[in-house]
This record gives structure tokens, sequence and C-alpha cells, in this order.
């Protein structure tokens, strides 16, 4: 064979990390604490293999080609529907089926900017939309979260110096409103108003990333970005969470048709998979989907408060965290000199895996902080990796040299 010379691929891959599970294959018998995967014993199987049935034989012939059966209408239907719950009004032309969040990220990225242009993200934020933003080729901006979410008040800040000419306005800003991904944390019914009306005064879009909304511990909803201002927010959410992420379906809302017909322009494979629409909407038509989603929020909850009592009884004091009111995760910040990078490597060494903190910031600087899921694992599992995560830690003390 002869010698292959050196092939150069896209500029778009350069200094685009590849987050993710990276530690099940390499050693088995892992406590996957950087899984944010919903828990295996969630899913409907039994259901879904019924309904899968049922469309085959009701639908197959339709639902086997390419433009699909009726169930696409169903899945709309139930989407609008289920989004008034959020203050959400919105016809079924204005809903686009996307396979998975991440896909409507993309497509909603690749929509409204062109290479170089302005997006502005939080700190931190999903390490899935930073490399969406990355391929595109965005220039992106972050603005600290705390407590109550995005610190609008920097945004409004950097908006009033973008629009004297002093830096670039965004396209875009990016907000994950319910149950942060890492962070755990909820943005204030007050900063969404405010974030609405910033969108209106500047002319830019808000990207609102809702993909834990349904995982909510307290029972109270609180209304989405885009009630406040649905000309200028574009919603996301997805059935990953609360069905399964295998069946790759999630969605898009959007008042302003231009966008909609552009981004099923940019999105080539045409529909998202018909067949599995067609199972969907047979599973939600005929199982009842609160009793469906008790059982899961009553165990995310639990596994929470499991790793809340854990991370109390090994840490102590030695770290804090906002404690999530909803979704898959935990924000875990330690000491200021603290290298969570250092740590991640001697945690793999005794078995317990989690993200690093700088896989969500601008650039991967090192951080002091680590996220650390509680849907994938059961209750034992999580305390056990939380016990072994903090006897590294204190048997070492990891600081920044």
């Amino acid at each position: 064979m002869k010698n292959l010379q050196h092939y150069d691929f896209s500029k778009r891959f350069d200094d685009v990390p590849l987050v993710g599970s990276a530690f099940s294959g390499e050693h088995p018998g892992m406590i996957p604490l950087a899984f944010g995967f919903p828990y295996p014993k969630s899913f409907p199987i039994d259901a879904l293999v019924e309904s899968a049935t049922g469309a085959l034989k009701s639908e197959g012939t339709q639902a086997l080609q390419y433009s699909g059966g009726p169930g696409q209408q169903r899945i709309l239907e139930w989407i609008r529907q289920r989004s008034q719950l959020r203050a959400i009004q919105v016809n079924t032309d204005q809903i686009m089926i996307t396979s998975g969040s991440n896909q409507g990220i993309d497509l909603v990225a690749r929509t409204l900017t062109d290479p170089g242009d302005s997006v502005w993200v939080e700190a931190p934020v999903y390490f899935g939309a930073l490399r969406a933003f990355y391929l595109a080729e965005n220039q992106l901006s972050a603005f600290p979260v705390d407590g109550d979410g995005l610190r609008v008040d920097l945004v409004e800040s950097a908006l009033i110096e973008a629009a004297a000419g002093k830096r670039p306005m965004p396209k875009f800003i990016y907000v994950l409103p319910n149950y942060h991904n890492p962070a755990g944390i909820r943005l204030s019914v007050e900063r969404r108003r405010k974030l609405a009306q910033l969108a209106y005064a500047y002319n830019v879009y808000i990207v609102e990333d809702d993909a834990y909304v349904e995982l909510n511990f307290t029972g109270e909803f609180w209304p989405s970005i885009y009630s406040f201002g649905p000309e200028r927010v574009i919603y996301l959410s997805t059935f990953s969470k609360i069905v399964a992420p295998g069946i790759r379906m999630a969605w898009v809302i959007c008042q302003n048709p231009d966008v909609l017909s552009k981004m099923k322009i940019i999105k080539t494979e045409g529909l998202t998979s018909v067949l599995m629409q067609e199972i969907v909407s047979d599973y939600l038509e005929k199982n009842d989907f609160e009793n469906h989603l008790e059982p899961l929020i009553t165990g995310y909850r639990m596994r929470r408060d499991v790793m809340v009592e854990a991370i109390h009884e090994f840490f102590g004091d030695e770290v804090s965290f906002e404690k999530p009111e909803g979704g898959f995760f935990l924000w875990l910040t330690f000491p200021t000199k603290t290298d969570t990078t250092r740590l991640l490597h001697e945690s793999v060494k005794v078995g317990v895996s989690f993200v690093d903190g700088k896989a969500f910031y601008l650039h991967g600087k090192p951080t002091n902080d680590l996220r650390l899921a509680f849907s994938f694992c059961d209750e034992i599992t999580i305390r056990e990796g939380i016990q072994k995560l903090a006897a590294v830690y204190k048997k070492q003390k990891y600081f920044i040299r």
C-alpha cells in the first residue's frame, strides 16, 4: 500500500473538543457520574413495543414512506397542547420536529448566523451548544450565572455597549432557563421577562433550550421566555428526557415562518424519522402522560436527594452547590485553587467519572467546578461514587501549582 499523504480537513474542526461520556469503554465497572443519561429502568419498553407493533400494523404503508403517516400531525398537536403549561400559545405550523435538541441548536445557529457573527452564551454553558456554535464559526461571548440564572443585568450592559458600537451585537443569546446543564439552576421569572424585553429592544433572538423542563421536582411551572416575547424567541425542547433519547426526537417552536422555512432548507435529510413519530404518537395517545411522568420525577428527585446527602456527609463544607429543583445535574464548586482536571484523572483511577468544569466554558481553561449527574445511577451507586470522589479529593487536595 502506498504511503498516504497528509489530508487537510475542514478548519471548522480546529479546537472543537469532543466531550461526552468517554469513560465506559476504557474503564469497565466505572461509576459514571459523568453520564447525563436517563435512568435506564425509566424507559417504557413494553408500551413502546406495543406502540411500534400497532403503528406498523395500522399505518405501516405510510409510516415507512419518506412523507410518513398521520402520526406527525398528532405529535405536533400534543406538543401544541403541552406547551400551554409554559404559557406558550402556538399553532402546529409553527413547530418543527428535529433529530434531538442538538440538531435544533445546530439548525438555529446556521440559520441565524454567518461565520464570524457574534453569539452570546451563559458561563457555564452546555458543551453540546458550544460545539454547534464553534462549528458554525461564531464568535462567542459568555456571561456568568448565579442562583437565579443568567446575569441579565450584565447582558443589558453589554447590549448598550454593542448599540454604541463598542462591541459586536449578537445575532442571538442562548439560554437554558430550567434546571440548567450543567449548573442545575432556574432563570427567575423577572429575568425571563427582562431578557425578552431586551430581545425586542435590540433586535436579537433568544434561543431558549428547555430540555429538562418536564423534570420538575416542585410541581411549579414557570412561564417560558417565549411567552414574554414570541416574535424574538426560538424555543427548543425534547422527548429525550421524558421518553427515551434513542428515539432522537425533539422540537423547535418559532413564530417567524421565514426562520422555520430556512431551517427546513438546512435540514437536508428531510423529515425526522417518520416511523418513530408514528410510534411515539401512538404511545402518547394510548398512555396517560402524567402517570408516565410521575415515577420519573419521583425517581430523579430521590436520587438527587441521595447525592446531596452524600456530598454533605463526605465533603462537609469543603464544597458548595445550588440544590437543583429538577433535571439531571448538580454543579459542584471546590475551593478556588482546586484543579478539577487533575481531580478527574485521579478519580477515574478509583472508578468514578464526572465532567470537568472546563468543558462548559469558552476556551476550556482549568476550573474549580465539575458536573455530577444523578440521573443514570441508582442510589447505592451514587452514594458510593460520592464517597470515593471525596476520598480522592481529601487524600490529594488537588491544587493548581
